[in-house]
């Protein structure tokens, strides 16, 4: 249960503090977390979603991030260059997400 809660506050936290233009839509966040955990199920099966992180680091800011990359791409909902802004702000924020921890030592 304090799992559950926790990415829900962090993910209300990453789209207000960044400034995503759907952080006030419940259902955009909702829609938003589950992606997320369903690309981190995958990712434990062994899928790989993003180039520079293996599957068994996936984490749960670069599931957000890409649920919202994937969203957008295949969305002509709401302003493009907002959302991407976000995708770029969060990417830039916090790159140690976004590689493998390898690459951190």
């Amino acid at each position: 249960m304090s799992g559950l809660f926790e990415a829900e506050l962090l993910t209300e936290l990453m789209l207000r503090y960044w400034k995503h233009p759907f952080a006030e839509r419940i259902p955009f966040r909702q829609q938003l977390l589950e992606t997320a955990a369903e690309v981190l199920r995958a990712s434990n099966r062994g899928e790989k979603f993003l180039e520079d992180v293996p599957p068994a680091e996936m984490n749960l800011v670069a599931a957000l991030w890409y649920a919202e990359w994937n969203s957008a791409a295949e969305s002509t909902e709401g302003p493009a260059a907002e959302r991407q802004a976000w995708l770029d702000s969060v990417r830039k924020a916090v790159p140690s997400c976004f590689c493998s921890q390898n690459h951190l030592e």
